[in-house]
């Protein structure tokens, strides 16, 4: 994993191809006070190419929130539970 610095263009987070594999998520990471998340999440999602967007924000003395579609995450979340996944 390697992350880009501010202003570089593209995912924020360069996953090798082993950890693709198993994460298949284009990271966008904004660290703001204030956020437009819809704006961010555009930029995450033209960033993403065929992976999904994740957006990751963060503000000061807040916990990082992670933004992702809600169908995506509903869809695998079923997936999981019908093949049985359970978490450690």
């Amino acid at each position: 994993m390697q992350s880009r610095s501010m202003g570089a263009g593209g995912e924020d987070i360069m996953l090798s191809p082993t950890a693709r594999a198993r994460f298949p998520f284009s990271i966008e990471c904004k660290n703001q006070e204030r956020i437009s998340i819809w704006k961010a999440y555009d930029q995450a999602k033209s960033n993403a190419e065929v992976h999904e967007p994740l957006l990751i924000i963060k503000r000061n003395n807040h916990e990082p929130l992670a933004v992702i579609n809600a169908r995506y995450l509903i869809e695998n979340a079923c997936k999981s539970v019908r093949s049985g996944y359970n978490p450690p």
